[in-house]
């Protein structure tokens, strides 16, 4: 039986009287591969950022491998912005994980806009991303009794980097980088937090078709050696298309629809959605 890994159950985030994503319930089976597609302003980086701590949801449920990181209880008080902006009591818990211990979870993510450490080496950027599991302290750290997991990390490391095809630039400076490999870069960092769900945000967003149809190759890869499942953002088509096995779409914060790569492309409600509705028509 397929494990579901990760499950949103009627999210919503506002802000203010603005309602980013209304009421998003969806499903991501272990092993897959599925992309949230829709408009520019359609709320999916902030559901992104929902599932990721970055933002705390003003309602519904986040689940990963069946345990929740946000939930609603009926126990306890917490406040809830309604339209307007007027704030009012609600019966409900939050549980809402920081960034950091999600990724310790087993989520990790990439960003629309690279967030590399662009004065540090390739190296370097992969090594900071694997002390994210060091479990050394301070005390251990500064008595420097951490040698061996120090060692051990350093070449895990660089282990990841041969894998990538990357261990040839290990000493350069990641700012230095060409667009693409940047790009390849920040998923190994990801990778090197043992993610078991890796989230893709427009991993293909300023890349030439060629480096489009590597990524491609790319992401089917480290997900086969890595054993992951890949919940991505994409506005390329053709990737999409070609990489996904499920779609959800959104407009306007709203789930519009869901299904395989050939539902959505025949769905008229997604064409109108990304295209406009012909009002001579």
């Amino acid at each position: 039986m397929t494990q579901n890994v990760l499950h949103l159950d009627h999210i919503t985030m506002q802000f203010g009287g603005v309602v980013a994503v209304n009421d998003l319930s969806l499903d991501v089976n272990e092993g897959e591969i599925v992309a949230l597609i829709g408009p520019n302003g359609a709320g999916k980086t902030t559901a992104f950022n929902c599932i990721t701590g970055v933002y705390e949801p003003s309602n519904g449920r986040v689940d990963f491998l069946g345990a929740p990181m946000v939930q609603n209880h009926p126990q306890g008080k917490m406040k809830k912005l309604y339209a307007g902006g007027q704030a009012a009591d609600y019966t409900g818990t939050v549980l809402s994980p920081t960034p950091d211990r999600i990724t310790r979870l087993g989520i990790a993510r990439t960003f629309q806009n690279i967030r590399l450490f662009s004065s540090l080496s390739v190296f370097e950027n992969v090594l900071i991303a694997k002390h994210m599991r060091a479990k050394h302290n301070f005390f251990t750290a500064a008595c420097r009794l951490n040698h061996a997991e120090e060692k051990r990390m350093r070449e895990e490391s660089m282990a990841l980097l041969e894998e990538q095809g990357m261990a040839h630039l290990k000493d350069e400076t990641a700012g230095s980088l060409p667009y693409g490999i940047q790009r390849r870069l920040e998923i190994a960092r990801a990778l090197a937090t043992d993610p078991k769900l890796l989230l893709l945000d427009e991993p293909a967003a300023g890349m030439n078709p060629q480096e489009t149809l590597e990524l491609t190759e790319f992401i089917h890869e480290v997900r086969g050696k890595h054993n992951l499942t890949v919940f991505m953002i994409e506005h390329h088509m053709d990737l999409v298309m070609q990489i996904s096995e499920r779609i959800y779409v959104l407009d306007f914060g709203q789930l519009i629809a869901s299904g395989t790569p050939e539902e959505i492309q025949n769905n008229q409600r997604v064409i109108d959605a990304y295209l406009g509705v012909d009002e001579d028509g």
